[in-house]
């Protein structure tokens, strides 16, 4: 085994010896060779002592550690981290479940496989490449998928790295099998329809599932706005809990239109919902005024009078996508949480998100709580939101958790 070493500079070891699975340039020494994108490396210490094995990257993380163990990285290697990814979502009962088909079956870091995120739609495993060096295992690792997965009803194998590694050769295709461009999942009793191609992260944001579900549990007799709703899965879980009326928005009309083809196919083309093309900030500074006699269809808004939304959801994408930009994104933040409280109604609720890694849980308490400040509303914690199991965290990488959300009372 002859691979390029990254010496660690002297001091600067903590960090692998704590097995954190990142490792920053900044803790380079020197490079001992010529290692390009995706490469496998040894990492050492000055007095030439392995640490770790794991995948070069030519960025401010110059190497995501696959291993602490063993230098030797082989298909053995994967398929035992893949096999315990499978093992534990099979001892959490994702596999058998008579409700809920959709699932992450790898999470990078916390399944010990930083660079890979796979998710399962109701048999058709989707892989997502975070690393160059990832993607190039691909074929070996659709191999041992298709082995390890077919005994529990997989159809096909879809590669979705055509956003994360812009420039880095991805095509987003199918692997192994084809299924329809257009598949449908069901969670928690809603029937949801996934584009792969077109969809966003792998085709739908899974890790929101139970946060979805508590949305379920408390939607009954509110109206409920549903902010940068997507395809309408926070919707489906407040129409299915007994919401009087939902409204989706957000910016892509192709999101709005299928949020509403999937509200028509769970409860019909009457059901209580209307889908909003807006910039949400635009929105909630004007929101629609009043429920509409044909509440389907894809709606433009032009209403000047505030509809009394008692229960609003604000799920934006990544307004940080790293710590260089963390305080213009808590800015973005802090603004539409300011307009959803100064919109909500004496007791109601605002279920709350952030998505970015580069904010954490203070970071996010602390916005939130200068909203409210600004709103000049009182307002109460109910419950903090984490990512569901099928997320785990290593307890070696705090950064995992990258969901942070909060469901408050405002009075």
């Amino acid at each position: 085994m002859n691979r390029t070493r990254l010496v660690i500079a002297p001091g600067k070891e903590k960090a692998l010896q704590r097995h954190h699975p990142w490792i920053f340039s900044g803790a380079v020494k020197c490079t001992e060779g010529n290692p390009q994108e995706g490469d496998l490396v040894d990492v050492v210490d000055t007095h030439g002592q392995w640490l770790a094995s794991g995948h070069y990257q030519q960025e401010s993380i110059i190497c995501k550690v696959l291993s602490f163990d063993t230098p030797q990285i082989d298909e053995a290697f994967f398929r035992r981290r893949l096999q315990s990814a499978i093992d534990y979502r099979c001892r959490l009962g994702f596999f058998t479940s008579a409700s809920t088909n959709v699932f992450r079956l790898i999470h990078a870091e916390g399944d010990f496989l930083p660079g890979l995120v796979a998710d399962w739609y109701n048999g058709v495993l989707v892989l997502q490449a975070h690393s160059v060096g990832m993607h190039r295992l691909f074929p070996m690792l659709t191999d041992l998928c298709v082995d390890l997965l077919k005994p529990l009803g997989l159809r096909s194998i879809f590669d979705k790295s055509g956003a994360t590694l812009p420039g880095g050769g991805a095509t987003d295709g199918y692997l192994w099998g084809e299924t329809p461009d257009e598949w449908e999942i069901t969670e928690h009793g809603n029937r949801l329809l996934i584009n792969f191609f077109e969809g966003q992260k792998t085709g739908f944001f899974v890790d929101q599932r139970e946060n979805r579900a508590l949305v379920q549990q408390f939607a009954a007799g509110h109206r409920v706005l549903n902010c940068f709703g997507y395809t309408g899965g926070f919707s489906l879980a407040a129409l299915r809990g007994g919401a009087d009326f939902v409204e989706t928005v957000d910016i892509s009309r192709k999101a709005v239109e299928l949020c509403n083809r999937n509200v028509a196919l769970n409860f019909g083309p009457d059901a209580p919902h209307r889908g909003t093309v807006a910039d949400v900030l635009d929105f909630l500074a004007h929101p629609a005024s009043s429920v509409p006699q044909q509440p389907m269809g894809v709606h433009v808004p032009s209403a000047e009078v505030a509809a009394p939304y008692d229960f609003i959801i604000l799920d934006p994408p990544a307004f940080a996508k790293s710590h260089r930009h963390l305080q213009q994104g808590l800015k973005g933040y802090r603004a539409i949480n300011q307009k959803a409280m100064e919109t909500l109604p004496q007791g109601g609720m605002l279920m709350t998100f952030s998505c970015s890694q580069a904010v954490s849980r203070d970071d996010f308490q602390i916005m939130v709580f200068t909203a409210a400040m600004t709103a000049r509303r009182r307002v109460r914690i109910v419950r903090r939101l984490p990512h569901a199991a099928d997320h785990p965290v290593s307890i070696c990488h705090p950064e995992g958790e990258y969901l942070k959300g909060l469901l408050l009372q405002v009075e």
